[in-house]
């Protein structure tokens, strides 16, 4: 079951169904949207069915951990961990609506997410996947300890670059520290 973890200012916790309308909105927002999966607007429908996937597969197979994030009880955006091969590791995967950009709420959510992972999940490493015109995600994962490890030329033309932090490195170089920073 995801569990809920807490930063200074935000709630991770699992989603609820009446979070629908919101994560759809967020995924429909082309400020987000261009940032994630292959960068493409994705009918409303696809991502209702997608956030309803959240609770008939993810959930339900305890696939892998997937969050609601809130800041003061609104909802604010979307995390994840999960295993995938392109990294041959887990991902992490984060989206935060336009007004809460440029606050600080990027860092203490991949913090969090990335604590997770080295804590409660047991990793020595964990990965990010970022398309390389996305610069404020690259650097604030290289001010988290992030390095890169090799680019994705994808089918369009742009290239992905795939980032990883290593346990001990970074922000994340003891269990204590991380878990005292809200990780």
């Amino acid at each position: 079951m995801t569990p809920t973890l807490r930063t200074a200012r935000l709630l991770l916790e699992p989603y609820r169904p009446e979070d629908e309308d919101a994560f759809v909105a967020l995924f429909q927002d082309r400020r987000v949207c261009r940032w994630l999966g292959d960068g493409r607007l994705a009918p409303e429908a696809e991502d209702r069915a997608l956030f309803g996937r959240i609770f008939t597969k993810v959930y339900a197979r305890r696939l892998f951990d997937v969050w609601a994030v809130r800041e003061d009880g609104r909802y604010v955006g979307h995390a994840e961990i999960k295993p995938t091969e392109v990294v041959g590791g887990h991902e992490i995967v984060y989206a935060l609506a336009p007004e809460a950009w440029g606050r600080g709420l990027g860092t203490e959510l991949t913090g969090a997410i990335v604590g997770h992972g080295f804590g409660t999940l047991g990793l020595s490493e964990v990965h990010a996947t970022v398309m390389a015109a996305n610069e404020a995600s690259l650097t604030l994962l290289t001010r988290l300890g992030f390095t890169h490890r090799r680019d994705i030329e994808e089918e369009d033309g742009t290239t992905t670059r795939c980032l990883a932090v290593v346990r001990g490195d970074g922000r994340f170089g003891d269990r204590e520290r991380w878990a005292a920073e809200g990780g």
